[in-house]
């Protein structure tokens, strides 16, 4: 997965459908993104804290969950995300 930028109104320029964009399935599943990388190092350093190895699998459904909605809706736009965020499928 590349690295993405670690403030919000960056994340969200860069996958902004147009102006004032904060709700599309892109900028969503790259907010989510942000959230898996961080929850990520948090449990490498702390491998007992289980109530935040429970968020971050139900914040990764949720990404999958917004990730099937965008490829069922425009298969172009799903395969530009992946390639954008670096996800493998």
């Amino acid at each position: 997965m590349k690295k993405l930028p670690d403030d919000k109104q960056k994340l969200i320029e860069l996958f902004a459908q147009k102006s004032g964009d904060t709700g599309s399935p892109e900028v969503q599943v790259a907010l989510l993104s942000q959230k898996i990388e961080r929850l990520t190092e948090h449990l490498g350093i702390n491998k007992k804290d289980n109530h935040s190895r429970r968020g971050l699998l139900k914040v990764i459904a949720k990404r999958r969950r917004i990730m099937n909605y965008l490829q069922k809706l425009d298969e172009k736009r799903y395969k530009q995300l992946i390639e954008k965020i670096g996800l493998k499928k």
